[in-house]
């Protein structure tokens, strides 16, 4: 049956504008994304078929763009819908570090890296760079890839820190395989630009490791 021929009260759209969004089930919500089913199924249907083959909404949301656009009643159309919804949400949660905020709140900064950076699939090397007064003036990635010696550069950082005319910086980089535990490479490179920035009186604040669900701290770890 289509939903179409569901009783008002009961389409998710419709369910959605009277009681608003938390009140629908993950596969509602996904269905209004959808808009539409496939032939013989609503789009509801879809969106319950979908969350079981990929196990979760995570698991939906972070899978393989080709194995997304391959699975029935998606395609590369809705494959964008979704990948879409997703950055917008994190643009959203992005939003409480904007430029000129005062930061002294250590729980946002963790939240908001663990939403920029927790479901990549790959590394990624970022610098939250902070004035005097420990006002935010940016967030930038700056390297992709594995963190190693040969892969971060010192000289790239103190060029960016030097453009932001920075004082200050909160390192972070995200472990793809979710365990936050900072390895001996991590200390190495943290070492390594802590000196370097030293050099042009920028402080080096913390570095936060963010692994599936948890952000580790070079601060807190007393490793800095």
């Amino acid at each position: 049956m289509s939903i179409r021929q569901w009783p008002q009260r009961e389409r998710p759209r419709e369910k959605l504008l009277e009681r608003g969004p938390s009140v629908l089930t993950e596969a509602e919500l996904l269905a209004i994304l959808l808009r539409t089913g496939v032939r013989g199924h609503s789009a509801l249907d879809v969106a319950r078929q979908l969350l079981i083959e990929f196990g979760s909404l995570r698991g939906l949301l972070t899978a393989e763009p080709q194995r997304l656009c391959a699975a029935r009643g998606l395609g590369p159309t809705r494959y964008v819908v979704l990948q879409a919804s997703l950055e917008l949400a994190r643009r959203h949660y992005q939003e409480p570090l904007r430029t000129g905020l005062q930061l002294n709140d250590d729980r946002a900064t963790r939240e908001f890296l663990q939403m920029r950076l927790r479901d990549l699939s790959y590394e990624v090397f970022c610098c939250l760079w902070l004035d005097n007064r420990r006002r935010v003036i940016a967030f930038d990635e700056l390297f992709r890839g594995t963190l190693d010696t040969a892969n971060v550069h010192a000289r790239e950082v103190v060029k960016q820190a030097l453009a932001r005319n920075a004082a200050a910086v909160i390192l972070a980089h995200n472990h793809p395989s979710g365990v936050a535990e900072p390895s001996v490479a991590d200390q190495m490179v943290t070492q390594r630009l802590k000196e370097a920035l030293a050099l042009i009186e920028v402080r080096l604040l913390d570095h936060l490791v963010v692994g599936d669900g948890v952000c580790e701290s070079f601060a807190e770890r007393g490793l800095l």
